[in-house]
């Protein structure tokens, strides 16, 4: 209608009177069809969304370069939903995964919150059954498929670990008790674990010949030449004003723990190993005597 009639309102909603005449002229000379006034007000000037007879949508599409209606609707669909469908189509697979796994992830939190609980462990001696206070004792929690954590108890011979495991493995070193490997499976209604710790013999010997005043020296000497093997390697371990470290053979060490000149009282052992039922190895400190 604009290429015939330049000044016609764009707005077919608005025609009237003499626009709607030359509608119906244009449509008579184009296709050799009419529309009445009354189904121009129907249709053109109405908010209803019926659409009209489908002959009347043959001509309108004839008029406007289609063969019919059905040409019309095809030609026209493949432009107007070729784009809005797959962008619909693709919120859709972006948004609905997104929501599940903001869900899952919410669930995750909440789950490892709720399920979380605090542990704690104390450690006892297997033959006095007392706790084992004021030691250094060395726990290294053993996560599946993860490095190993380690953690140094309290001085009143205890550590906490939170979890959310049902089950926790982990390795208990102390200077004066078996090294062992602990497997407990865990109670959330009792969370607090006692795990008995056996003494090694020999490093508890020494750290009583250290500690008290044994008046049969000789056979203090003589227990610990057999308990310590001729090529044990003696380690004293200097810290705060000298740093470093002592090495002593056999009789050097025996010498100084049991001569009552030495002045080698109250050591700390750090470390002991054995081989063939002997001390091997012995890493020790002479912890400070306060006055």
């Amino acid at each position: 209608m604009q290429q015939s009639y330049p000044g016609i309102n764009p707005a077919i909603s608005e025609w009237k009177g003499q626009e709607i005449v030359d509608f119906q002229e244009e449509l008579l000379q184009k296709v050799n069809a009419r529309i009445s006034e009354k189904w121009f007000y129907s249709h053109m000037k109405s908010e209803k969304t019926v659409l009209p007879r489908i002959d009347i949508l043959n001509l309108l599409s004839s008029y406007v370069g289609y063969a019919n209606w059905n040409e019309f609707r095809f030609k026209n669909a493949d432009q107007d939903t070729g784009t809005e469908t797959p962008v619909k189509a693709n919120r859709y697979f972006i948004y609905v995964p997104a929501l599940v796994i903001l869900i899952l992830v919410v669930f995750f939190f909440v789950f490892k919150v709720f399920s979380t609980r605090e542990y704690r462990f104390r450690f006892f001696d297997a033959d006095t059954t007392e706790p084992v206070t004021n030691s250094v004792i060395e726990v290294s929690v053993l996560p599946e498929g993860e490095s190993p954590v380690s953690y140094l108890c309290r001085p009143d011979g205890s550590f906490s670990l939170k979890t959310e495991k049902a089950s926790i493995r982990f390795i208990v070193e102390s200077p004066y008790y078996q090294t062992d490997t602990i497997f407990r499976l865990l109670d959330k209604f009792n969370r607090n674990e006692t795990i008995k710790l056996r003494p090694d013999n020999y490093a508890m010997m020494i750290k009583y010949f250290s500690t008290r005043n044994v008046k049969d020296w000789q056979k203090r000497r003589e227990q610990l030449n057999r308990i310590i093997a001729d090529s044990a390697m003696i380690f004293q371990v200097f810290g705060k004003e000298s740093v470093g470290v002592e090495l002593y053979n056999k009789p050097e060490f025996i010498n100084k723990l049991t001569l009552p000149t030495s002045g080698l009282k109250n050591i700390e052992i750090f470390d002991t190993r054995y081989q063939n039922g002997k001390i091997t190895l012995i890493r020790f400190r002479q912890k400070e005597v306060t006055k």
